[in-house]
C-alpha cells in the first residue's frame, strides 16, 4: 500500500462530545442507530446532551440465518477449475483453498465466532458521512490508558481478539495493574461491519482523521495508536494529525523503502539484508494484488462479492497457510457477510493517488517486528519517522502476530507505552 499524507485540516475533535451506551440492543444484520437509545457522556464521563450525528449507538452482530443458508448453497455449488499439477507458482495453491473450503463447508461454526465477538461491547457511529463500527472494551481500572487498534487487509477486527483480555486485565495475564488499557478496535471504512464506503477519497489520512474524531467522541483526551498492516500506516498518520492527544504509536511494520541513493545500501547488517530479501521475494511473487487493487479494484470486486470461494482464494493468498483455519475463515467471513470484499480494495486505489508525506512523523514511535514478515529497515524508517524510541524484533510470529504470538505481542505493547506514558 502507498504511504500517504494529507494537509486537510483536522475536524474539531476537542469540541466533540458523545459517548458510549448503557446497554446493547440486538441487530438483525447491520441497522442504523436508534438515536432514542443513545445515552452520551462527555470527556469526563458525565451524562451530556445528544449532539445529532455525533451519537454513538450500540451494535450487536446477528447475521440472519438466511445469509448463512445462502452461503452454504453457494459453497455446495462451487464450480472448480482445472488445476495445473504442482502449479503453486500460478497463485494460491488449490490444495490450501480446498482445505479451507472443506472446513468452511463441513466444520466451521460462524455462530460460535459471532458469540465470541459479541462478548465485547460494540458500537456504531457516523463520521465524515461514513458508518463506522467498533469494539470498545474498557478495563475495570478507571486509570487504564486508551488505545485505538487498527487492522489491515485481508485481516479485520478479528486480528486483535486474542489480545483484548491481556490488554484490559493485565494482572490476570502476567502484567502489572498499571499496564491496563481501554481498547477501541474499529472496522476500517469499507471493511467488515463498517460496511462499504459510499464515496471516493477514503485514504489513510482521512481514516486517521476519522479515528481522531472517534476517540474524541468517546471522551479520550490522551491515547495511544496501535496498528498492523494498513494500521501500521494509518496509526502514524493519526499521530501526525492529532499530536495533542496521541501520546505515541506502536506498529508491527514500517513501510519505508530505499530512496535510490546508493549510500543507503552500504554496510547492511545481516538482519537488514534478510528484510530486503523478504521484500524482494514478496514483490516478485505476491505483489500482483497490490497492482490490481491500485488500478481496478472494482473489476475483481464483482467476483469477490458474488463467489465465496473466489473471495476465499483472493484473501487466502495473504492470510498464509500457517494460520489456523477458523481464524482465517472468520476474517474471510467478515468480508463475505457484509459484502465488503470489493469495497475493501478501494483503499489501495485511493492511497495510490494520494499525496505522499513531505515531512517525517515526530511523535514517539515503537516497532515490534516479527520473523516471517517484512517489518522494515530502521535506517529507512528513521528517514520517515524522526522519533523512533522502541525497535524490537522477534524470530517468529509472522504477519498476524497479535493472533499467533500474543505472549510476545502484548508485552511489547505494554513496554512501549509504559516507557512513554508512565
Amino acid at each position: 500500500m502507498a504511504i500517504v499524507n494529507s494537509t486537510a485540516p483536522l475536524e474539531n475533535s476537542d469540541a466533540v462530545e458523545a459517548g458510549v451506551l448503557r446497554s446493547l440492543r440486538s441487530h438483525q444484520g447491520r441497522l442504523l442507530p436508534s438515536h432514542q437509545e443513545c445515552i452520551p457522556f462527555n470527556r469526563h464521563g458525565e451524562e451530556g446532551k445528544a449532539m445529532g450525528d455525533q451519537l454513538v449507538a450500540p451494535f450487536r452482530i446477528h447475521v440472519p440465518q438466511r445469509d448463512l443458508d445462502d452461503l452454504r448453497l453457494r459453497l455446495e455449488r462451487t464450480r472448480w477449475g482445472e488445476d495445473v499439477p504442482d502449479g503453486v507458482d500460478y497463485g494460491v495453491p488449490a490444495s490450501y483453498v480446498k482445505r479451507l473450503f472443506d472446513r468452511w463447508l463441513n466444520g466451521y461454526d460462524w455462530r460460535s465466532w459471532e458469540a465470541r465477538l459479541n462478548q465485547y461491547e460494540q458500537f456504531e457511529t457516523t463520521i465524515d458521512g461514513q458508518h463506522i463500527h467498533f469494539l470498545h472494551v474498557r478495563s475495570a481500572r478507571n486509570d487504564a490508558f486508551p488505545l485505538i487498534m487498527t487492522h489491515g487487509w485481508p485481516g479485520s477486527i478479528v486480528e486483535f481478539i486474542d489480545v483484548i483480555e491481556p490488554l484490559i486485565n493485565p494482572e490476570a495475564h502476567g502484567g502489572e495493574p498499571s499496564d491496563a488499557f481501554h481498547v477501541v478496535i474499529p472496522s476500517l471504512p469499507g471493511y467488515g461491519f463498517s460496511g462499504p464506503t459510499r464515496e471516493a477519497g477514503w485514504t489513510n489520512p482521512r481514516i486517521a482523521r476519522a479515528w481522531a474524531t472517534l476517540m474524541a467522541r468517546l471522551g479520550y483526551q490522551r491515547y495511544g495508536a496501535v496498528g498492523n498492516d494498513a494500521g501500521s500506516m494509518i496509526s502514524p498518520e493519526l499521530g501526525r494529525i492529532d499530536p495533542d492527544h496521541v501520546a505515541g504509536v506502536h506498529v508491527t511494520q514500517l513501510f519505508s523503502f530505499p530512496s535510490g541513493d546508493p549510500a543507503e545500501m552500504k554496510d547492511l547488517a545481516p538482519e537488514e539484508q534478510s528484510q530486503l530479501q523478504t521484500l524482494q521475494w514478496f514483490y516478485e511473487n505476491k505483489f500482483s494484488f497490490n497492482t490490481l487493487l491500485s488500478q481496478q479494484p472494482q473489476t475483481i470486486g464483482y467476483a469477490l462479492d458474488d463467489s465465496p470461494v473466489g473471495l476465499l482464494a483472493w484473501n487466502a493468498q495473504l492470510l498464509g497457510e500457517d494460520l489456523d483455519e477458523d481464524f482465517a475463515l472468520t476474517n474471510v467471513m467478515t468480508y463475505w457477510l457484509t459484502r465488503t470484499g470489493s469495497s475493501a480494495g478501494r483503499l489501495y486505489y485511493e492511497n495510490a493517488r494520494a499525496p505522499r508525506p513531505t515531512a517525517p512523523t515526530t511523535l514517539p514511535l515503537g516497532l515490534a517486528g516479527f520473523g516471517g514478515d517484512f517489518f522494515g529497515l530502521r535506517r529507512f524508517a528513521q528517514r520517515d519517522h524522526s522519533n523512533i524510541v522502541h525497535w524490537k524484533t522477534y524470530d517468529h510470529g509472522g504477519h498476524f502476530a497479535a493472533h499467533k504470538v500474543p505472549e510476545l505481542y502484548v508485552p511489547d505493547v505494554r513496554a512501549f507505552f509504559r516507557s512513554i506514558v508512565h
